[in-house]
């Protein structure tokens, strides 16, 4: 767990100071994590939570394990696949602006998010964003890649730069740097990821990519590191100072995202991108303080929907 008083997150949550609490969908709530989980952000002033789930189990769970649930709407659904629909009906009816993951599976609610008819589909591809709290970082550092793409394409990975230079915008940050990883600086045919970083900085340039500042390719060491990039002859005004790491695929940004975890401490808070809605997808590995940054960030991404000030 990552020591506490780092700062990142909390700051965060101040930027939520003065906000009005999102109305939230939670997705089967049925075990004390999810269901504290909820809760604790809405004792936070962040969200007002509407659980979906089986009535009879959620009410149990929260005798066992003290948490108050007066003043908590309860929507009663035996199914799980049936309560991920009606989470995500309710964002549909305008009844919640926040749609979160309880114990079910990732799958189960992505499954309902992107449903052909009655899902929450817009034009951009779905992507996910683990908000890192790293120890040895200043500040709040995206890792995005890192899961639902398994192997994404060029196209994929626009949505997915795009995706986390909008959430970067929401908490503050007016030009987001992106470093587009691979294992070298150099461009070659025999390293796609390396061709896929050449071109989307060349799409950012022609405004295909909007917001961000874009370099790549950058192996993780010139990414992190202003001395590596200057002891490798690298000019970049993203090496050394990322605000988002774009990784090459899943299997590389699951490996990043968890070795900084448990290697440097790091908390990982959990957002799914590019539906109308963000999604807060925390995992029972997340820390409190991680499933409340997941939450607040959510918040100052639909107050920003409103055009509310941050």
């Amino acid at each position: 767990m990552t020591p506490p008083g780092t700062g990142k997150y909390e700051r965060l949550l101040e930027r939520c100071r003065g906000l009005a609490p999102v109305a939230t969908a939670v997705a089967w709530p049925g075990d004390e994590t999810s269901l504290a989980g909820a809760i604790d952000a809405a004792s936070q002033g962040l969200i007002t939570p509407i659980l979906v789930g089986p009535s009879a189990q959620i009410v149990e769970v929260a005798r066992v394990h003290g948490i108050d649930l007066r003043g908590v709407e309860l929507i009663d659904v035996t199914d799980r696949h049936a309560a991920a629909a009606r989470a995500v009906a309710l964002v549909r009816e305008g009844k919640a602006e926040l749609l979160m993951k309880g114990s079910l599976h990732s799958d189960e609610i992505l499954g309902a998010v992107v449903a052909r008819e009655s899902g929450l589909r817009t034009g951009r591809r779905l992507s996910h964003a683990f908000l890192m709290d790293v120890p040895t970082y200043p500040k709040v550092l995206i890792v995005t890649g890192a899961a639902i793409h398994i192997a994404p394409t060029l196209e994929d990975k626009v949505d997915i730069c795009q995706n986390a230079i909008d959430l970067a915008r929401t908490f503050g940050v007016e030009r987001p740097k992106v470093a587009i990883l691979a294992a070298v600086e150099t461009v070659s045919s025999k390293m796609p990821a390396t061709l896929d970083a050449a071109a989307l900085c060349k799409m950012a340039e022609r405004g295909q990519i909007q917001g961000g500042i874009l370099d790549g390719p950058l192996a993780f060491d010139s990414a992190i590191s202003r001395e590596a990039a200057g002891v490798k002859g690298i000019v970049s005004e993203v090496a050394g100072d990322p605000d988002i790491l774009l990784a090459p695929d899943l299997e590389a940004g699951n490996m990043l995202a968890k070795q900084l975890s448990f290697l440097a401490n790091a908390d990982g808070a959990g957002l799914v991108l590019g539906a109308r809605v963000p999604v807060i997808l925390t995992s029972r590995a997340d820390s409190l303080r991680a499933r409340i940054a997941s939450c607040a960030v959510a918040v100052l991404a639909a107050h920003g929907r409103r055009g509310t000030p941050r």
